[in-house]
């Protein structure tokens, strides 16, 4: 069974693979000080309770975009389950894909593992929006070339920001106004939610028909992270919803590598 790691500014994502199953999903905040040994037991007493035996894990990859993380994940992968991990983004991974930017090393190993996972299930040009701490916008042209894309805050980000700027203003949940209220706020936190929530419709909105008047012939537009559902359910915008997006990548990008071997 495969390994797979996902490492996010907020999560890191721990996902066991067998063939082409995802079976199991764990999920941990990001801690650049947290150290093997305590990655070990946090992830063995999961896969114990799921009756997933260590000897069972024969290979494992790892995406990151949190660099200080990836030595004492590597120190996981070497010491507790004997294996190096293959890296996305180390010299000579093979994505499978054209990256067609100057300097194709300033990308996001997410970014790409996301774009390779969606050109392996949809046809045509694709937009893959993640919503993460940042929320992205990536472009797969129709023969399967990355060119590039969009970085914006992520809602929970811009959130933070607006209660700690305003000292009057309280915390909300991501969420619409309750069903029957309009956009224009009847009271502080009706405001805040329209504000928010309708706001970052508008600007998801706004960037995909921007993106797709630079983009040739119909465009399919996918959606991952945290938030894509909910998002997904008050937008025309979207097109599918896909949170294992990221997984479905690392699962390819190692099949693909390992061929190489």
């Amino acid at each position: 069974m495969l390994l797979a790691i996902d490492v996010g500014n907020t999560n890191i994502v721990f996902a066991i693979v067998d063939g082409d199953e995802i079976r199991f999903r764990w999920r941990i905040a990001t801690d650049a000080k947290r150290t093997a040994d305590e990655y070990a037991v946090w992830l063995h007493q999961l896969m114990q309770m799921e009756g997933v035996e260590r000897d069972a894990i024969d290979q494992v990859v790892i995406a990151s975009v949190v660099p200080q993380t990836l030595f004492n994940l590597r120190g996981l992968a070497r010491k507790y389950v004997g294996l190096d991990p293959m890296i996305v983004g180390a010299p000579g991974i093979d994505y499978g894909m054209a990256v067609n930017l100057p300097n194709p090393g300033e990308v996001g190993a997410d970014r790409i593992v996301n774009a390779v996972a969606a050109h392996s299930i949809w046809l045509g040009a694709l937009i893959i929006i993640d919503f993460g701490t940042a929320t992205t916008f990536d472009v797969v042209s129709c023969d399967g070339a990355y060119e590039g894309g969009v970085i914006a805050p992520g809602i929970n980000l811009s959130m933070d920001a607006l209660y700690r700027a305003a000292a009057r203003l309280p915390r909300i949940a991501v969420e619409p106004p309750a069903e029957g209220l309009g956009v224009i706020g009847k009271g502080t936190v009706h405001a805040m939610q329209s504000g928010v929530f309708w706001g970052y419709v508008g600007l998801i909105e706004g960037l995909v028909h921007r993106m797709k008047d630079e983009i040739t012939g119909p465009t399919t537009v996918i959606a991952t992270g945290g938030l894509a559902a909910l998002f997904s359910r008050h937008t025309d915008a979207i097109d599918h919803v896909d949170p294992d997006l990221m997984i479905k990548g690392l699962m390819r990008i190692h099949a693909l590598n390992m061929k190489r071997l």
